[in-house]
């Protein structure tokens, strides 16, 4: 009986201590500090979407206790850098990498490679040309785009001279974009006469713009498909003094694009959520890596906003979101 009791107390002994060390490695994998990697298109201070969707991904990093570096090339087109920069990151075997791709096409292998690695691979803002990620959070493009061709084509005409300034040829966003404002437009869409692309650069666009007006005297409807397009776009019109007679749309919300738009140069923004997308891929990192599903597309939504709606409550939130000093 004495034998039988002992040999009764050790297994219990046993199933102590297998549900302490069950128990002990939970609270381990719970309290490890995951590390993140992101890289963007670029780190731009002077650019409203960069910065609001790199603290989007610095406050939710903050927030779940991540281990976060932001790498990025100097330009928002140059692929190959950043392209470089990914090898680098998958060589530092983080638990997830986040990625804004550059290019649409070229950007496709790369982001192979850090999957073929098993690391979790989370898309923000920009997709690439297979379905390789584990999500891709990002606004409908092609719905933003779309929202802008609507607009439009209640002022176009049979005569009308519609102008694109896009931004990097060949992203993904540049593409989906296009190709939402042709669908908006409609029958007019035969009235588009040039698309340019400025390289994300804001004097580019700029001067784009400036050889549209000498080439296409009687432009009336320009759309602009990012901040550094449309502000580049909006400052020769407003230079010129022709922002009565050109219709300018754009997309993104800086300081200086909310501004023309209350002084009439823009006729609406559309605006995205840059803030809320950066935030969500890094979300998304979390739950993938404690083994959680996430779907395979989020969209992060947009809202057009014109000159007399600037100052609702709902806007006022879109347009100036909470930024944690």
């Amino acid at each position: 009986m004495r034998i039988k009791n002992m040999r009764l107390w050790v297994a219990v002994g046993i199933a102590a201590a297998f549900l302490g060390f069950f128990f002990w490695q939970n609270s381990r994998r719970e309290e490890r500090s995951f590390r993140i990697i992101f890289i963007p298109k670029v780190i731009d201070e002077d650019n409203d979407f960069w910065k609001l969707l790199i603290e989007g991904v610095e406050m939710a990093a903050a927030e779940n206790k991540m281990e976060l570096t932001i790498v990025a090339p100097e330009r928002e087109d140059d692929y190959e850098a950043q392209n470089e920069l990914i090898e680098w990151a998958i060589g530092q075997k983080p638990d997830a990498i986040l990625l804004t791709p550059s290019s649409f096409t070229e950007t496709t292998p790369y982001a192979k490679k850090v999957t073929e690695e098993g690391i979790p691979l989370i898309l923000v803002d920009s997709a690439i040309d297979e379905d390789i990620g584990d999500t891709l959070i990002t606004t409908d493009n092609e719905m933003l785009g779309e929202v802008e061709g609507n607009y439009m084509k209640q002022y176009a005409t049979k005569d009308s001279q519609i102008v694109i300034v896009g931004h990097v040829e060949g992203s993904s966003t540049a593409i989906e974009r296009e190709k939402g404002v042709r669908k908006g437009l409609g029958e007019y869409e035969d009235r588009i006469v040039d698309v340019v692309f400025c390289d994300s650069d804001y004097d580019k666009a700029y001067e784009l713009m400036m050889d549209l007006i000498e080439k296409y005297p009687d432009i009336d409807l320009v759309a602009g498909l990012n901040e550094y397009s449309a502000v580049g776009a909006a400052r020769a019109i407003k230079e010129k003094g022709l922002h009565k007679g050109i219709r300018v749309v754009g997309i993104d919300s800086s300081l200086e694009e909310i501004q023309m738009l209350e002084e009439g140069v823009f006729e609406i923004i559309v605006i995205q959520n840059p803030f809320k997308m950066g935030y969500l891929g890094v979300e998304a990192a979390k739950k993938l890596l404690n083994g959680e599903k996430v779907p395979k597309y989020i969209d992060s939504g947009c809202e057009l906003i014109k000159n007399d709606s600037v100052y609702t409550e709902e806007n006022q939130k879109l347009l100036f979101p909470f930024r944690e000093e």
